[in-house]
């Protein structure tokens, strides 16, 4: 595909269709590369045969990182994980915010709701796998974790470069380095996947009583 004035490569889900979220589309400048970037649909148009010098071939979200993927809850089948569902809320960005948790593991469930005073949106994000994490009392054995937060996925997994809330994104990569299997997943927001829109809920729930629940 052509992103203005560059050839880029468009993301697709199993079925051809463009990766989409909040209307944004997923596309890369080069395949080998690790960033991707959200983008407007409006700017990303067909090449024309003159300038497709190679085939266009269609990508998978986060290709080439084996420990980073785009998929909804339900597709991770592994009942040996622990499973981490997360979110982050902030009513004014920045603003009071909260965070809500989901984790399940062999069929036991904890959830978390909690204040966290007033912050970012993208901070909220990153402080639920945080505080997620901190939870785990093993660390020998697999951790999924979810989050819709294409922010949170970009510097954690992507290498993209936090420019901001550094000493929380390094705080965060020390801990998913004591994990011997760890992976993160990028969900779609508000696409009906129950976890994750239960860990919203208890995020919002955190931003309007302001207090903390588990």
């Amino acid at each position: 595909m052509r992103f203005k004035k560059n050839k880029v490569w468009m993301a697709t889900d199993s079925s051809g269709q463009p990766i989409q979220e909040k209307g944004k589309l997923l596309i890369k400048y080069q395949l080998e590369q690790n960033h991707q970037y959200w983008v407007n649909p409006a700017n990303v148009k067909p090449l024309d045969a003159k300038a497709a010098e190679q085939p266009i071939q269609k990508i998978s979200a986060a290709a080439d990182m084996p420990n980073s993927t785009i998929a909804p809850p339900e597709d991770s089948s592994d009942d040996n994980a622990v499973h981490i569902y997360t979110d982050g809320a902030s009513s004014g960005n920045p603003g009071p915010s909260g965070i809500g948790i989901v984790m399940e593991y062999r069929g036991q469930v904890r959830e978390i709701s909690k204040f966290i005073g007033h912050t970012t949106n993208n901070v909220a994000e990153l402080e639920a796998i945080r505080t997620g994490l901190l939870e785990l009392k093993k660390k020998n054995i697999p951790v999924v974790i979810y989050t819709d937060s294409s922010y949170a996925h970009g510097v954690l997994s992507l290498g993209w470069k936090a420019r901001k809330n550094r000493e929380l994104v390094d705080a965060i990569r020390k801990l998913l380095g004591t994990l011997k299997n760890v992976k993160l997943v990028k969900v779609r927001g508000h696409a009906g996947h129950r976890q994750n829109e239960a860990a919203d809920r208890l995020a919002r729930t955190a931003v309007t009583s302001g207090d903390t629940r588990r």
